[in-house]
């Protein structure tokens, strides 16, 4: 008999919207091999150079559709192999659970009594006091309304805690081996020619960041980046690239054409801390000002930024962009693994972490 919290789950997601708390279910992140190669096919799907379809005789392969959203189905895959170790870490949990209650006589329901509804503490009148004042302004009513709802809440957070405990002590003493593979890593191939690099040239790991000088987005992620090149000193790059929303930000593709000017003269990172420091004003006067502070020579960027001689730069870039599917900004390829918008260090170090541990190489 498998332990199942049934009403809990009901009651805790119903306390939990109404609070707004969001009740996670934990789940390993996918590991393995880093692979260069787009995605395999899944089970069952077509060979990728058997035809797809015939237009008056000249063949569409499969290998030419999936070619053209290998990063989606890339997304798709790892979304399959999540789903399926989640189901796998519970059927694992089941049977070790079962095993050690066998091990002690017991019936499954006896032995988790024993070692988890037993020994978790029960919430007290303090605890249930304290949660409901913390909580006042998203609760409606007073606490005798509640009370017996944060209750139960409290005291399957405990249970669920104590269930999870257990298992870890039962897993840490089991022999247990995994041998469902993760999909290989989609790398998207990313033209990094003449971009502008931060950090180590040579580094293994490269962090491209498609990003929009006016985006807010974009002005909160720098801080991150600026810790992950501290602390992989040497070990990660940064590599910028232009991806201006002409239609939420009007000035900022003036701003990163001017910021190639600012690259013709060496300065790019300088005027880039600026603008990102400054806020979204893409002004001449303003453009101007910190092209100074950045130690940039004034005339020959106005002439530079004037003539919009890197307007065709800045537009491959977007172009490049889109084709490799960032339709919002921040975007980031990690050694080409994608990464979606303002992340918190955690998303970069767990991926970057892998890559160093793969021996993965930097992208072109």
């Amino acid at each position: 008999m498998r332990f199942r919290f049934g009403p809990f789950i009901v009651l805790l997601a119903g306390l939990a919207a109404a609070v707004g708390i969001a009740v996670v279910y934990a789940q390993k992140p996918a590991s393995g091999p880093a692979a260069s190669a787009a995605p395999t096919a899944p089970a069952g799907a077509p060979s990728g150079s058997a035809p797809a379809a015939e237009v008056n005789g000249v063949v569409i392969s499969n290998e030419d559709v999936d070619s053209a959203i290998a990063q989606t189905l890339s997304k798709l895959q790892e979304q399959i192999y999540a789903t399926r170790l989640t189901r796998l870490d519970a059927l694992i949990e089941d049977r070790l659970i079962t095993q050690e209650a066998k091990k002690r006589g017991l019936s499954t329901a006896a032995f988790v009594d024993a070692e988890v509804t037993a020994k978790a503490p029960k919430a007290t009148d303090t605890e249930v006091s304290a949660f409901f004042e913390l909580n006042r302004a998203k609760l409606q009513g007073d606490l005798p309304k509640w009370q017996d709802q944060i209750r139960t809440y409290l005291n399957g957070q405990r249970v669920a805690a104590a269930r999870t405990e257990l298992v870890k002590r039962l897993r840490d003493a089991a022999e247990v081996k995994v041998f469902l593979a993760a999909p290989p890593v989609f790398r998207a191939d990313v033209n990094l020619t003449g971009a502008p690099v931060r950090g180590n040239a040579a580094a293994p790991v490269t962090v491209v960041e498609f990003s929009d000088f006016h985006c807010p987005f974009c002005r909160q992620v720098q801080p991150v980046l600026t810790q992950l090149l501290q602390k992989y000193n040497g070990r990660v790059r940064l590599v910028y690239k232009d991806m201006p929303l002409d239609a939420l930000h009007g000035q900022a593709r003036g701003v990163a054409e001017a910021g190639r000017c600012a690259a013709e003269q060496g300065r790019f990172w300088e005027f880039h801390d600026k603008v990102y420091a400054n806020g979204p004003d893409g002004s001449a006067p303003t453009m101007q000002r910190l092209a100074q502070e950045a130690g940039v020579d004034v005339n020959k960027f106005e002439s530079c930024r004037t003539s919009r001689k890197f307007q065709a730069g800045v537009e491959k870039d977007v172009q490049e962009g889109t084709e490799l599917g960032i339709n919002g900004t921040p975007g980031f390829f990690i050694n080409g693994r994608f990464l979606s918008g303002a992340q918190p260090i955690e998303a970069f170090t767990r991926i970057i972490d892998q890559e160093l541990a793969s021996g993965a190489g930097a992208t072109r």
